[in-house]
């Protein structure tokens, strides 16, 4: 009634599970497990095991079977749309699964779509599906789907399966593909809100050229197919993932100059021990020789009581790719805490407000970079919008759920947040009344 193909080819089973590289894994989780074909092959193999399965009479049965195993979990959920946050705590997070072909876009788009836990992902399901993950520009099947996933991950085509090796046989053939994250570094820095609806509405009708679908840009479509090296008269499968990334960046207005973080030319405010102006330095100069300088860290709330985490940017100068506090940043020379907050609300989360809620000060030591921080949080029920270049994704989490991945994995966040969430805590963790 979902859907299922039950794998029943045992050789076939083992060898997809090893593609996970379950051995000495942190954690994998398998999406419908079903009657347990790939599961009984990753059994004691990962230090944590976690079976998502919707079907409630499977989960008795898989409940039954792994009582008394304390390593392996079973969760009764959809696949679709279970809470993947609890699972960052836990690394470098495998996922695998013989997908039901009638939902199994749906639970790609969510584990894949960032941000997201998962570190490497193998998937069997129909060969087309699995040929459209993979196709690059001109190839058969090539689409919307090929350049939204490989944008984030790289997909490797593994092999065909046929319709022999399943209960009830399927009428098509099957595909296995593992995906594992792309490099941040190896594309240049793009919206990703401006690419997502480039793509879409490029694949939208494949047999029209681009001028004939796209939206207006900032200059005529000659100019952007002259930026973006392609000709007047192209179609959506023409485009390689960078033509792709460079008519986002096109229409964001950006240059061809190559992507930089902060510059180190920057000038702070240089403190004393009291938190008193003493002069004033670069931004180079200050993190080379551990001046005291000024920070300010901002918690973001949604009514659900969640917080709002960023993942800091590969091209920042300290702590690249770990989370970080909603916003954050230095105080510009002669720039007040209550001024830097309300700027770099509007900077990196686009945010406009009048004033933010200080909640407490921390003093400068070497677990704040040498920094006075200023903890401010307001509450919002709006979309957050980074730029790029100081924000690689960003997610909302629940205040237990950061407890627990702060606890288990500490090496995940910047050395800042994780002094300023504590001190959160220590305060009785005072909600924002703004």
């Amino acid at each position: 009634s979902l859907g299922q193909n039950f794998l029943v080819d045992e050789d076939l089973a083992r060898w997809i599970a090893d593609q996970v590289e379950p051995d000495g894994a942190p954690l994998v989780i398998e999406a419908g497990p079903g009657l347990r074909a790939l599961t009984q092959h990753l059994e004691d193999r990962p230090k944590h095991l976690l079976l998502v399965e919707k079907d409630r009479e499977l989960v008795a049965t898989l409940r039954e079977h792994y009582l008394d195993e304390p390593g392996v979990t079973v969760l009764e959920a959809d696949a679709t749309r279970f809470d993947l946050r609890p699972w960052y705590a836990y690394g470098e997070v495998g996922f695998i699964g013989n997908l039901p072909y009638s939902v199994g876009g749906e639970i790609l788009r969510h584990v894949l779509t960032p941000p997201t836990p998962v570190r490497r992902a193998v998937f069997m399901l129909q060969k087309e599906v699995c040929q459209r993950l993979a196709a690059v520009p001109g190839a058969a099947g090539c689409g919307a789907l090929s350049a939204l996933v490989q944008v984030d991950w790289e997909v490797e085509m593994l092999r065909v399966v046929p319709p022999e090796v399943f209960r009830p046989r399927p009428k098509v053939d099957s595909a296995v593909v593992r995906l594992t994250p792309r490099d941040p570094a190896s594309l240049p820095v793009f919206d990703r809100r401006v690419f997502d609806r480039l793509v879409r509405v490029g694949f939208g009708q494949r047999r029209k050229q681009l001028k004939n679908l796209l939206p207006p840009g900032p200059d005529t479509w000659e100019a952007a197919a002259a930026a973006v090296g392609l000709l007047v008269t192209a179609r959506a499968e023409e485009l390689s993932l960078l033509q792709w990334v460079a008519l986002a960046r096109w229409y964001e207005g950006r240059g061809a100059t190559p992507d930089e973080g902060q510059s180190g030319e920057e000038r702070f405010d240089v403190v004393d021990e009291w938190d008193a102006v003493i002069g004033q330095e670069t931004r180079a100069q200050v993190h080379a020789t551990g001046l005291r300088h000024r920070a300010v860290h901002l918690l973001i709330w949604n009514g659900r009581g969640e917080v709002f985490l960023q993942q800091r940017s590969h091209l920042k100068d300290v702590a690249p790719l770990k989370w970080d506090s909603s916003a954050a940043g230095h105080l510009d020379a002669g720039e007040t805490y209550a001024q830097a907050a309300v700027r770099e609300l509007r900077e990196e989360a686009g945010i406009a407000v009048e004033t933010t809620e200080r909640v407490l000060k921390i003093p400068a030591s070497a677990a704040t970079g040498h920094e006075f921080v200023e903890l401010h949080q307001v509450k919002t029920s709006g979309r957050i919008h980074w730029p790029p270049e100081e924000v690689r994704t960003g997610e909302w989490f629940l205040p237990e759920q950061l407890d627990d991945w702060i606890e288990r994995r500490p090496s995940d966040f910047a050395g800042g947040f994780i002094t300023c969430w504590k001190a959160w805590r220590q305060a009785g963790s005072p909600m924002p009344s703004l």
